[in-house]
């Protein structure tokens, strides 16, 4: 996944200079990714009419729910909790508590940012700590403190692909001031789209 965020970039940077040599508009190319882990059956499905090599399961479906999150939260992959655990080296953030459509149960959320090194920096480090408490204020209901973190969040992710994340939250906290929560909430984000 790295390798392929890292091919696009190149390939973007490529069709933006073809673009501005040609004097039309650039189009960036965005994608966007689901992954989880767990059981699920694969193989060769259907009938003697209709063959097709796929996947069931509920762990595909929340994969494909995951990927359809991935545009709302303006991020190129969406990983689930199985996934995040059973890759504790790699940079990941926690992204949200959410309820994906046609689900019941909320599940935890994340975004893979960068490998190893990247993990063990300084700044990755200290980023991670600041996201975990602005969770913690966003999901406490304190807006004042969440934007402040956002502010120092958005800083020290400069260059990530974490940093478009932020204005999901902001926009939230805008609407979520307007139109207030009940004072119980959960912390949990209930999706409106697949």
């Amino acid at each position: 996944m790295l390798d392929m965020r890292t091919s696009l970039i190149a390939l973007n940077e490529e069709l933006k200079a073809e673009a501005e040599a040609s004097g039309k508009r650039f189009i960036p190319i965005n994608i966007g990714m689901g992954l989880n882990t767990g059981p699920c059956v694969v193989g060769n499905m259907g009938s003697t009419q209709k063959f097709n090599y796929s996947t069931l399961g509920d762990t595909v479906n929340l994969a494909a729910r995951l990927e359809g999150q991935s545009k709302p939260y303006h991020l190129d992959n969406i990983i689930g909790e199985a996934t995040a655990a059973a890759a504790p080296d790699f940079a990941m953030l926690e992204v949200d508590l959410i309820q994906v459509k046609g689900k019941t149960v909320p599940v935890r959320i994340f975004t893979l940012i960068g490998d190893f090194a990247l993990k063990g920096s300084g700044n990755f480090q200290r980023l991670t700590e600041v996201h975990e408490r602005l969770l913690a204020a966003y999901r406490g209901q304190r807006w004042d403190e969440a934007m402040a973190l956002i502010d120092e969040c958005r800083q020290l992710s400069d260059g990530l692909s974490s940093q478009p994340l932020y204005n999901t939250y902001v926009e939230r906290i805008e609407e979520f001031r307007i139109n207030p929560l009940p004072a119980d909430w959960d912390g949990v984000y209930v999706a409106t789209t697949k």
